[in-house]
């Protein structure tokens, strides 16, 4: 019989703040931060320092790359580290809309003044412009030779009908400015010498800010006259100036000037604030510096008061009246935090002479966020400016640095997890932080007996003891001379053992004052246990009958615990035991190595049962499963795997880790798994009552695999140095969606040709049956072939319908026309039945105008998809008509004039206003 095991499913993942992939962003109304949490996205209440939402697709394990928010104040963007970008809405628990056509990671996102189009940038050097509406890729864009790092849409301010353009900076040193409209590039900007990290534009659509690693930023002018020349124009302006005026006469973006900063680090962030008035530039510190952006009459001030000083120090130099950037903008203040900064935000108030603050969020490197307010500039010279001020902060949910260690209570109920100089206390229910604690840098911790204590090994080798209720650190011992690396519980809950860098394993016993029933336990040391070299790991048999110790030279020792007497050793690992378990039967031993594997002894007589290649980097923890001789393991390749023990197979994998895993607690009955990594976060893994076979998880495996190497084979390579390209790309998904599209069609033509061969013979007076209805359309609802076709299509992401339509042979798409001709007929979802034809036009060009059989099929689509149309725009125009009347009807019913009545001779011979409605 086949042997059945139960699944282990993700079940939360928490103690992210604030990931350092993606930037941070207020939302709308300015009370929330969207911040990154790997995978996830965590709405947080700024004001309460509490989580009120979280974005989470299933499936996804890619981390998030980039933020955007759209000016319509409802769509946010997300971008991924597998090149997926995403919209979703504040009060959506799902993702709307999912658009796939980047090789890369998503570094860079931008929205158009009305939220209509969002551009994205990436690691693959590519642009891609989408429809947010239609939601589909317009093109391509291809022009860089690194990475793009940011992205901006410009529009003339005089002209907002039209297309606009698209500026784009990258690592590659270059700015380039993408007409949207003709879809080129129109401009590139040479003026950096080193890579640039961000830019942006100020709100009048007049001015560029950008910066890189360079010690100053560089400010760039926007001139919108030649920006709008046609190109025939700039050529005839050309030839009338000189070849050193024309290269200047050409340039929409003019060189303005350099402006100062106080970092020396590389530029991370620059954004304007909403007012227009300041500028923030975050460079890669703990710093962001404000600027203010003086007006012209501030601007005049400014260059008489250097005239002045240059004719008062007699230097004849003459001073231009020509305004330099330096002149426009001024460093006026510089908001510090405690550590790094990844990125930062303004808060969305335009008015900050009423706020009289400007307010801004930042994301630590440390996984933090904080609010700052910080002053507006002094009117006067003399006056003090203010200091800015940390308004608020997000710390308690998440730890500073790596989570070293953790924990399960004895009932599950509550999760101790330790770092470098703090200890949290979770509940595991909720996954809410109910108590945090300063402590040593810790490398292993236990819960007491009772769950009302944990102990804590530190890195300086002393045993901290905290007691949860008061908070607080209630007892300290040095116990070990170097770092305790392991603690462990005895069996009889009535001491544990350590072992540490000092070569020693030391016993302790737990002593209540029993005068003082409230006072909290002690631990006494009894006895010392000496060895060869450092105690990397301690463990009991769970009858207490044997200590097991693991050494820095690669071998493990095993001790009678009751005479301390040598029993066995254990050697064959060529690299330190960096973690063991022994089974709840006391029969077996499990060491798990930094030479990455993993071997399985009997403790009977130290024989090694067989010796497993577990993981691809060093193995940091493993532990049996209570009662079973299955186990889990974790490793420095982020990934965690669950092993028969018995069989040494491995059962499954539990991906989902985005760094180094670190530690590891199972449950009492196996009921859920806690790891912890150098990304932060806490993962829990909940064991579900879904049964899994071995050979389908490798069949699965094998499948998966296949796939991601089909889709990269498919993947077009590049041979053309064009500028433009379509903006999809071949994925799993879209290979699918052209295969259902391909059996929708032969279903729908197998039972067409039956109909159609049923009634010739019946004109011919031939004896003929029926055909038998194809139970698939039957259980649809009695679909006609047509109808069935179109609802397959449908069902098809818009964002994957053009990749889809690719898989498909010409004889299928012969097949497809001919339903598109039936669809145009009926007038049956026009605007899809357009997008089909128009693309498969597009693919297949060239065969379709050398079939001549085919004429008078696409003249037949062109009169009833004509037809069709010429009435839906009859339509629209009679509707557009009836608006515009019901407007104007509104308008004439509630619009009121105000008038003054002409003085009368009475006495009361005041002024009067009427109403005329």
């Amino acid at each position: 019989m086949v042997k059945a095991y139960l699944r282990y499913e993700p079940l939360a993942s928490f103690g992210v703040i604030a990931s350092t992939q993606s930037n941070i962003t207020y939302d709308h109304t300015g009370k929330l931060a969207l911040t990154p949490a790997l995978e996830d996205v965590v709405l947080w209440d700024l004001k309460k320092g509490t989580q009120v939402g979280k974005w989470k697709e299933s499936g996804n394990n890619a981390q998030v790359t980039s933020i955007a928010k759209s000016p319509n104040n409802r769509d946010y963007a997300v971008g991924y580290a597998d090149g997926m970008v995403r919209l979703w809405k504040i009060d959506a628990s799902t993702s709307t809309v999912t658009l796939s056509g980047h090789r890369g990671a998503v570094t860079t996102l931008a929205f158009n003044d009305d939220g209509t189009r969002l551009a994205s940038g990436s690691r693959d050097t590519d642009i891609i412009v989408w429809d947010v509406v239609a939601e589909t890729g317009m093109y391509r864009l291809k022009g860089h030779k690194e990475q793009l790092t940011c992205l901006k849409f410009l529009k003339n301010p005089e002209r907002p009908a039209d297309e606009g353009y698209l500026l784009s900076a990258s690592k590659d040193t270059l700015l380039k400015l993408w007409d949207l409209s003709s879809q080129f590039c129109r401009e590139t900007v040479v003026g950096h010498r080193t890579e640039v990290w961000s830019l942006d534009v100020d709100p009048q659509q007049s001015v560029i800010i950008s910066g890189g690693a360079e010690p100053m930023l560089k400010a760039w002018k926007i001139d919108w006259d030649v920006l709008e020349k046609s190109l025939d124009d700039m050529e005839i302006d050309q030839e009338a100036h000189q070849a050193d005026e024309a290269d200047s006469l050409k340039r929409a973006i003019k060189a303005y000037g350099n402006i100062p900063r106080n970092s020396r680090d590389r530029i991370v962030t620059i954004r304007f604030h909403p007012s227009g008035k300041f500028v923030g530039v975050q460079a890669a510190d703990k710093a962001v510096e404000l600027y203010q952006i003086r007006d012209h009459e501030q601007i005049r001030k400014k260059i008489q008061r250097r005239k002045k000083r240059a004719k008062e120090k007699g230097k004849e130099v003459e001073i231009s009246d020509e305004i330099q950037a330096e002149d426009e903008f001024n460093s006026y203040t510089i908001v510090r935090a405690q550590s790094k900064i990844r990125s930062f935000d303004f808060a969305p108030v335009k008015d900050v002479q009423k706020a009289g603050h400007i307010q801004m969020v930042v994301s630590l490197n440390d996984n933090m966020v904080e609010v700052y307010n910080a002053p507006l500039p002094a009117e006067k010279k003399s006056d003090d400016v203010e200091e800015p001020s940390r308004l608020s902060s997000i710390d308690l949910p998440g730890h500073r640095s790596d989570v070293r260690a953790v924990a399960l209570s004895a009932n599950d109920d509550l999760l101790v997890s330790a770092s470098h100089n703090i200890l949290k206390i979770w509940n595991v229910k909720t996954r809410s932080c109910i108590r945090s604690m300063d402590c040593g840098y810790a490398l292993c911790c236990s819960f007491l007996p009772g769950d009302r204590h944990v102990v804590v090994g530190t890195k300086s080798g002393e045993l901290e003891l905290f007691d949860i209720a008061s908070s607080s650190m209630v007892y300290s011992v040095a116990a070990h001379a170097g770092s305790i690396y392991s603690l462990h519980m005895r069996p009889d809950k009535r001491g544990f053992a350590t072992g540490g860098a000092d070569k020693e394993a030391k016993f302790w016993d737990f002593k209540i004052d029993e005068e003082k029933p409230t006072s909290y336990p002690t631990f006494v040391h009894m006895r010392t246990l000496k060895l060869s070299d450092e105690v990397l790991c301690v463990r009991y048999s769970p009858d207490q009958n044997i200590l097991a110790v693991s050494l820095l030279d690669s071998t493990v020792k095993v001790f009678y615990h009751d005479t301390l007497k040598f029993f066995l050793s254990l050697y064959g690992h060529k690299l330190p035991v960096l973690s063991m378990d022994i089974s709840s039967d006391n029969t077996l031993i499990a060491t798990a190595s930094a030479d990455k594997n993993v071997k399985i002894w009997g403790l009977d007589f130290g024989d090694c049962h067989k010796s497993i290649f577990a993981h691809q980097e060093n193995i940091t923890g493993i532990q049996f499963v209570w009662g079973s001789h299955y186990f889990f393991t974790v490793s420095k390749d982020k990934m965690v795997k669950y092993w028969d023990g018995d069989k040494f197979e491995n059962i499954m994998k539990l991906p989902g880790h985005h760094g180094e895993i670190w530690a590891l607690a199972v449950s009492r009955q196996g009921g859920i798994v806690v790891t912890a990594s150098h990304d932060r976060s806490i993962r829990i893994w909940e064991r579900t009552d879904e049964q899994l076979f071995l050979e389908e998880e490798r069949e699965k495996e094998l499948e998966e695999m296949y796939e991601s190497t089909l889709v990269s084979q498919m993947e077009k390579v590049d041979v053309n140095d064009t500028e433009v390209d379509v903006a999809g790309k071949q994925t799993m998904e879209t290979l699918k969606a052209g295969e259902r599209i391909i059996e929708a069609l032969e279903i729908a033509d197998e039972e067409k040709q039956g109909w159609e061969a049923y009634e010739a013979a019946k004109a011919k007076g031939l004896p003929a049956e029926p055909p038998q209805r194809n139970p698939i359309l039957m259980a649809m609802g009695d679909l006609t072939p047509e109808k069935y076709v179109l609802n397959t299509i449908e069902k098809i992401r818009a964002n994957d319908l053009e990749e889809a339509l690719l898989v498909l042979p010409f004889s299928k798409v012969t097949s497809l026309l001919s339903y598109i001709d039936s669809w145009a007929k009926k007038n049956w979802n026009l605007i899809l039945t357009s997008r089909i034809l128009f693309s498969l036009i597009k693919m297949h060009h060239n065969q379709i105008v050398a079939n001549r059989i085919m004429r008078p099929m696409l003249d037949s689509i062109r009169h009833h998809l004509r037809a069709s149309l010429q009435k839906q725009k009859d339509i629209m125009g009679y509707n557009r008509a009836a608006l515009t009347y019901l407007r104007r009807d509104w308008e004439a019913r509630n619009t009121a004039d105000f008038f003054d009545e002409p003085p009368s001779t009475s006495d009361d011979s005041k002024k009067r206003a009427f109403i005329h409605v």
